[in-house]
């Protein structure tokens, strides 16, 4: 039994529908074999440790070698990806403010010393005096936040940080793309950059 107004379960069902469909149409080659392996890491139980095991989820009705027809010629849209992604609506506070996060987090790969631009990024230890460098790529993520005691945000732009570029002066160009990107529209979203 649920405990949302049939009204609110509909109208969210509606807008699930209506992204899946416009999502569809931002995949050009291989469309099927991808949204298949998109619905397949959405429905999993759990982290996907490899491509292949997502062929044995029964939401991936395909064989092995449509999964790999799929990663390896598969393309995406991206543009219209982002447009898509800019008519979702976004979580406000009251009054209808939109509360803005930046952080700078890193993809630590300090086995793949053959991986382009790695930087030494700073980790945190659990000591006082454990702090590290690990190589890595660094990313600056500018994200809403969500009203409420819960960790679930809304990323509007996620940036690499390169070996010449300036942290602070990245995100502050992240910021002002988002501000100077919003629009009185419907949806009132912000617009998305994915690098």
């Amino acid at each position: 039994m649920s405990l949302l107004p049939d009204a609110v379960r509909r109208k969210a069902f509606a807008e699930a529908s209506r992204f899946r469909g416009e999502f569809y149409e931002c995949l050009t080659a291989r469309r099927d074999a991808l949204f298949e392996l998109v619905d397949a890491v959405l429905c999993a139980d759990g982290a996907v440790k490899s491509p292949v095991d997502l062929t044995l989820l029964p939401e991936h009705r395909r064989g092995h070698g449509a999964m790999y027809g799929g990663l390896n010629q598969g393309r995406i849209d991206v543009d219209r990806l982002r447009t898509v992604l800019a008519g979702l609506s976004l979580p406000r506070f009251d009054g209808g403010r939109l509360v803005l996060a930046v952080d700078v987090s890193p993809w630590l790969r300090s086995d793949a010393p053959c991986s382009a631009e790695r930087l030494f990024c700073h980790v945190h230890g659990r000591a006082k005096t454990a702090s590290q460098f690990i190589p890595g790529w660094p990313y600056s993520f500018v994200a809403v936040l969500e009203p409420g005691t819960t960790s679930w945000t809304a990323i509007l732009d996620t940036v690499r940080l390169g070996p010449v570029d300036d942290a602070t002066a990245v995100t502050a160009a992240q910021l002002r793309g988002a501000v100077n990107g919003s629009s009185p529209s419907a949806s009132g979203r912000l617009g998305t950059r994915i690098s």
